[in-house]
C-alpha cells in the first residue's frame, strides 16, 4: 500500500469516526441523520473508490436504533483489512497447471 492509499484511508477513518459520532448523537433527527450518512457515503466512495463494502454500511445506518454501533469505522477498517468483496474462488480453479 502506497503513502498516498495510507493517507486516504486514514482521512476515510477519520471521516468515518466524525460521522458516526454524529449519528450517535443525531439519533433524535433521522432526516439529518440520513443526510450525514449520505454524504459520509459519498466521501468515501471518492477516497477509497468503488467498495461495495460501503452499501450495506449505508443501509445499516439507515436503520433507526442501530446507528449507535460505529458501523462507519467497521465499513472502513473491513476495507483497510480484506480490501474489497471478491467472489470466493473454487478448490480446483485456484490453480490451472495444465
Amino acid at each position: 500500500m502506497g503513502a498516498a492509499n495510507k493517507k486516504r484511508l486514514a482521512v476515510a477513518f477519520v471521516v468515518a469516526a466524525i460521522s458516526d459520532a454524529l449519528s450517535f448523537w443525531l439519533t433524535i433527527a433521522p432526516p439529518i441523520q440520513w443526510g450525514i450518512d449520505l454524504v459520509t457515503a459519498l466521501i468515501l466512495f471518492l477516497l477509497l473508490g468503488r467498495k461495495w463494502v460501503i452499501l450495506p454500511g449505508l443501509i445499516a445506518e439507515a436503520v433507526p436504533g442501530l446507528n449507535i454501533f460505529p458501523f462507519w469505522l467497521l465499513v472502513v477498517g473491513s476495507i483497510a483489512i480484506w480490501g474489497t468483496i471478491r467472489r470466493p474462488q473454487r478448490a480446483g480453479s485456484a490453480s490451472k497447471d495444465g
